[in-house]
């Protein structure tokens, strides 16, 4: 007789152990007209059920925090210097605290939260992050700022458990497989320094929980929306953190496409519940993580409201916005011979119509034109008439008047002729120059046309030249060439600044101008004209086209950087940070990270394999579990694809740390692999659970060996050696000592701020023989840089660093320093307008002698592009002098 049980108790037997409990439902196929097989899309409800955290998962969620709380949260303070990309973080953390504008390729939100930890700490500015190895002041929180991302990073690894369990996943290895993500090194050293990822992929990490939770809800239950809200905000919060943000909006709805599509072929559905389960998702999922993304925005605008050479990334109107922005508030509207204008450039970050008196090496070598990004007195132009002297009264410049353009700081004329652009190599170009003499009249080729462009200028602006408001081109009379700047640079001897050229040819706009300030003391009208206060839509758009054009320009090779192709492989990680015979080294742990790829590869060759045996009419397993497995590891495949092969795609500096994102889906994969290697064979079930726990193992082992590069510790020489499985994988084992005990008789000192940025020793000998001879500069090795956050900024101010210029009694004369705050030229002496951030790269020198005997520093002097560190002289027959560089 069977044994009796209570109404609504399950036999025992039936009763799931906690170790092998079953989550999963049988898939409902049902046939309908005409022999239609179609699949019930509804969640049956003890799935919903089952699928809520029992009394068996606390404890293992509890040891998960556990593990994080040590790996992740131990031992923040080491090191207490600025770790890599802190440069770029916690100094955008610092312009939030003090409200100074800055530009920054990634939405605001991460940033903005660093910040708002800073100054819970009671952080107020005072510290720059200006380099690696910048050791920390004792009133800088780094550490609770360090301690944000470790507490984002641990809720990660407990996301991942809690997401695999509503996967299907059953506890044990949903556990196992978290305690791979607990362990994986990069995930461990992302968490630890204030950088952006660990933000992010916790912001994934919510999503995708959320979107788990989502799918096992009854429909249009509170639950249900409720899991459709977080998951909306999750996506808004990782969108505004980063753009890889973008990717996960876009896998989201693509498995949303995917139910809408099973929804409409399941004939028991309603077509007014398909309707509305459409519109609910897309109002959400669309909708919410939109809103937040501006309401970011529109804090950073409001929080940043100071002006800062930062803003040359922007238009004038922009700027002119800004607290302490040197763009006038107003001018005078009506442009007239004897104007003393500054022209801008519209299509470029380029700047204003700037000469100096520099000359082209080759060509005409008449002076130089270009395009200048800082306020200057040399953008001043005089407007005069083509065949006469200015009049003694004012007269208005008028569509297609002809007028020449002399330059108030040099008295020569805007001019061009028929020769070859200065770096261009087009025949449609041609140079443009400043030609003439005090006293010289000027010829035909000074002469140039106003031509009003009109569909972008106002009605009342349009006959008659406005500043600001008029949009013109100059046509040039004698060659019917327009005026025409692109973003092409000057080489050294044109400082880096824009090239201005003739064109025929080219992009329309590239052609197109404004004046932005004007004079004349023969106005005597009161018509004055100002920028118009952006609305914060115009912000929000002007902002994310130059965060797009300045992301698109990071294309210069990096040290650190690899290509898409090489990570799943980990065939080279990033240095971080090289001190004190220890170094920090971005890596994932070899184990975890290849043994998921395999997975993702093992999963196509089984649905190459399924639909291979499908199309040929062989029997494919259709049971719960390889239904449930098929279609979960398809939408974690999907979430690794999604953020990780449009990186083929994009042509700007590409790091290790950008497939983060992907490695989760992976990992989240590898659960599945180890689901079904454990659920699918009873007989085997025990072998396949220590098989995986046997796994797990390994991978802390894995973490442990490599541990000393996550966190900078000690390691020998001979470990660091003996770790190197990839070629690729270039930290300095010569970084390292022989021994361990050598650490306890080694005493640590802070070099100087640019030496600690060093992950190399780059030191070298420079001779100083006893006739006067150039500094001979040799760096020995990379020095590490900072990642792809690095900017590609508008030219400084025009201060030239030269070589090292030594007097005749051997001293060392570096060139004078120009006060931080104060605009100048060196091309002319000019110092007339207000502060740009030019002269910060010499702001560090200082004039220093050199006496026989003495030891003497200088510290960060800028001399060709090399930053030159511990400048030492010692006693010796012949003075060697032993220099430690870093390539900028």
């Amino acid at each position: 007789m069977a044994k009796k049980t209570k109404p609504g108790v399950s036999p025992a037997k039936d009763k799931p152990h906690f170790f092998d409990s079953d989550v999963v439902a049988e898939p409902v196929f049902e046939t309908g007209p005409q022999n239609r097989p179609y699949l019930v899309t509804a969640v049956p409800p003890k799935v919903t059920a089952a699928r809520r955290l029992g009394k068996g998962d606390w404890p293992l969620l509890f040891l998960l925090a556990l593990g994080c709380m040590y790996l992740r949260m131990s031992d923040l303070a080491h090191p207490n210097s600025v770790v890599f990309d802190e440069v770029h973080f916690g100094k955008f953390a610092k312009k939030y605290v003090v409200g100074t504008f800055f530009m920054d390729v990634h939405p605001p939100l991460a940033k903005m939260l660093f910040a708002a930890v800073s100054s819970l700490g009671g952080f107020t500015g005072n510290f720059d992050f200006e380099n690696i190895g910048d050791v920390y002041p004792a009133d800088v929180p780094y550490v609770l700022m360090r301690l944000f991302p470790a507490v984002l990073g641990s809720l990660t690894v407990l996301l991942c458990y809690l997401t695999l369990r509503l996967s299907g996943i059953r506890p044990t290895i949903a556990f196992l497989t978290s305690a791979c993500l607990l362990v994986e090194n990069s995930f461990v050293t992302i968490s630890r320094y204030i950088l952006l990822d660990a933000p992010l992929i916790f912001f994934i990490a919510a999503a995708v929980y959320a979107f788990k939770k989502f799918e096992a809800q009854q429909e249009f239950s509170v639950d249900w929306f409720r899991s459709l809200l977080s998951c909306a905000i999750s996506l808004g919060l990782a969108l505004s953190s980063k753009w890889v943000g973008l990717f996960t909006v876009a896998w989201v709805g693509a498995l949303c496409l995917l139910h809408m599509w099973l929804q409409i072929g399941n004939l028991k559905a309603k077509a007014s519940n398909i309707v509305k389960n459409a519109f609910f998702r897309a109002s959400f999922l669309l909708v919410v993580p939109a809103v937040l993304y501006m309401v970011m925005f529109y804090i950073h605008f409001l929080l940043l409201s100071q002006d800062t050479p930062d803003s040359s990334f922007f238009s004038s109107a922009f700027k002119a916005g800004l607290e302490g922005s040197p763009i006038p508030t107003d001018t005078e509207a009506p442009i007239g011979y004897g104007s003393i204008i500054s022209i801008r450039h519209m299509q470029t970050r380029g700047g204003y119509l700037h000469s100096h008196e520099h000359f082209y090496p080759e060509g005409s070598k008449q002076q130089q034109i270009t395009l200048y990004p800082h306020l200057d007195a040399n953008n001043d132009w005089i407007v005069e008439p083509y065949n006469f002297s200015i009049p003694d009264h004012f007269v208005p410049i008028t569509h297609d008047t002809k007028i020449r353009l002399r330059h108030v700081g040099t008295d020569r004329r805007l001019h061009s002729h028929d020769e070859k652009a200065p770096v261009s190599d087009r025949d449609w170009q041609k140079e443009v120059t400043c030609y003439g003499h005090e006293g010289f009249e000027g010829d035909a080729n000074d002469d140039w046309i106003v031509e009003v462009v009109k569909h972008k200028t106002p009605k009342h602006a349009q006959e008659e030249v406005r500043a600001i408001e008029t949009v013109f081109r100059l046509r040039h009379a004698m060659s019917g060439l327009y005026l025409f700047s692109s973003e092409v640079k000057l080489p050294e001897w044109g400082f880096e600044q824009q090239e201005v050229t003739a064109a025929s040819q080219g992009t329309r706009s590239y052609t197109h101008w404004y004046i932005e300030s004007s004079r004349n003391s023969m106005y005597n009208g009161t018509e004055r004209v100002s920028y118009p206060k952006l609305t914060f839509f115009q912000k929000f758009l002007e902002s994310h086209k130059v965060m797009w054009e300045v992301n698109q320009g990071l294309t210069s090779h990096h040290n650190w950087q690899s290509l898409p192709y090489e990570w799943p492989l980990l065939m080279r990680g990033i240095n971080y940070w090289h001190k004190h015979h220890t170094q920090i080294y971005f890596l994932g742990n070899p184990v975890v990270w290849w043994t998921a790829t395999a997975a993702l590869l093992g999963f196509m060759v089984h649905i190459a394999i399924s639909l291979l045996k499908w199309q040929s009419g062989r029997e494919i397993r259709t049971t719960k579990g390889a239904f449930n497995f098929n279609y979960q590891m398809f939408s974690y495949f999907l979430g690794w694809a999604a953020h990780y092969f449009p990186f083929f795609i994009m042509g700007r500096q590409l790091f290790l740390h950008h497939y983060l994102p992907s490695q989760y889906f992976a990992i989240l994969g590898l659960g599945h692999v180890f689901e079904l290697l454990v659920g699918s064979c009873a007989r085997f079930r025990r072998q396949a659970f220590v098989a995986v726990a046997a796994f797990t193992a390994l991978s802390c082992f894995a973490y442990s060996y490599y541990a000393p590069l996550v966190a900078g510790t000690q390691w020998t020489k001979s470990q660091c050696l003996t770790s190197k499985l990839v070629n690729g994988w270039d930290y300095d084992c010569n970084n390292f000592f022989d021994k361990l005990l050598e650490y306890e008789f080694y005493e640590p000192s802070d070099f100087s701020s640019a030496e600690a940025a060093s992950a190399a020793d780059t030191s070298v000998i420079v001779e100083a023989a006893s006739s006067v001879q150039p500094v001979d500069l040799k760096p020995q090795k990379d020095a590490p840089h900072s990642q792809d956050e690095v900017l590609e900024s508008p030219p400084p101010a025009e201060t030239h660093a030269g070589q090292f210029d030594v007097d005749e009694n051997g001293n060392v004369v570096v060139p004078e320093v120009i006060p931080l705050g104060e605009m100048y030229d060196e091309a002319t002496g000019s110092s007339e307008e207000p502060a740009v951030d030019g002269a910060d790269a010499d702001a560090a020198a200082a004039s220093a002698e050199v006496p026989q005997g003495q030891e003497v520093v200088v510290e960060d002097v800028l001399v060709d592009d090399i930053v030159v560190e511990d400048f030492v002289v010692k006693d010796a027959p012949e003075s060697s002098i032993d220099l430690r560089i870093e390539q900028s």
